[in-house]
């Protein structure tokens, strides 16, 4: 098996993504710290390990990302646990702000890149330290979007953002290279999940069903991104098969960079400019999005 032996850790691991390379790698043969904010979906994922044959292969802790304690506790529980540290897959993400540029608040703005610019920081800085110390190197992977590559990828303080990720991931391989740790970044295009529907977590079948059939058309690719895609690019970054290959960005977008997003054209209503609301969309966190109609 590719991550037999391996200790992994993965924020926002109780869902979509997140779920979906927690359940890949214990199945490739590694342990797995699941970190998330949502303790309920938490403890659901870990129902799930064990219910797929992976009895105390894997545990949970709660984790804000944004919260250095909290972060550095949850790299702790891989070491108490597992007695190691090999893969580290800063994942966790928000929708976070929307609406036009005029009419964010610092405290949105915040918010956003609180999960999804400083919570991948922590989670490199302080896997970094433990990788340094053990001496055996490691692969930190960082999940980061097509809406950082492009103006109208994606909404403005997420694309920025996700843009921030990017450049974090490239600038962490150069420092790190030296001590054998790995960094790269996943760049997800239009990926079928409970957080891109704005829906609860766990939400299949026709919950999903109009997303996926918009995404599919989105893109060159005739069918819908899934949170497996995006497993099997982080299976590929955890393991050995990727030991000369760091600093990079790996598209997991069905050919939509290559043609270019122009998310405006396709998806109107979420365009920054003409959208109708602003404030903050929470994910799967199990928090109330906060929404205000713009009159």
């Amino acid at each position: 098996m590719r991550l037999e032996n391996k200790v992994a850790v993965i924020t926002g691991g109780a869902s979509g993504m997140g779920l979906a390379t927690a359940m890949r790698f214990l199945e490739e043969g590694a342990r797995v710290v699941i970190a998330d904010y949502n303790a309920e979906t938490g403890n659901a994922a870990l129902i799930a390990a064990d219910g797929a044959g992976y009895r105390g292969l894997a545990s949970f802790i709660r984790t804000d990302v944004a919260s250095e304690p909290d972060v550095e506790a949850m790299l702790q529980r891989a070491l108490d646990e597992y007695d190691g540290l090999d893969i580290v897959f800063n994942n966790a993400g928000v929708g976070g702000a929307v609406g036009p540029l005029t009419e964010t608040t610092v405290s949105d703005w915040d918010y956003t890149f609180d999960v999804l610019a400083k919570g991948v920081f922590l989670g490199i800085k302080h896997a970094a330290r433990i990788m340094q110390s053990a001496g055996k190197g490691g692969s930190i992977i960082n999940t980061a979007s097509v809406a950082g590559l492009s103006g109208d990828g994606g909404p403005l303080v997420y694309s920025a953002a996700k843009a921030a990720v990017i450049s974090l991931s490239k600038s962490a391989a150069v420092e790190l290279a030296p001590d054998l740790i790995r960094v790269n970044a996943i760049c997800p295009g239009f990926i079928a999940t409970p957080l891109s529907a704005g829906t609860r977590p766990g939400a299949d079948g026709e919950d999903l069903d109009p997303l996926r059939a918009a995404f599919a058309k989105s893109q060159p690719w005739p069918a819908h991104g899934t949170a497996d895609h995006v497993a099997g690019a982080a299976l590929f970054l955890a393991s050995d098969d990727s030991e000369f290959v760091t600093g990079e960005t790996i598209l997991v977008d069905g050919g939509l960079t290559a043609a270019g997003p122009e998310l405006s054209r396709k998806f109107p209503r979420v365009s920054s400019r003409n959208s109708k609301v602003s404030g903050v969309t929470k994910g799967s966190t199990g928090e109330a999005n906060e929404i205000r109609r713009l009159d």
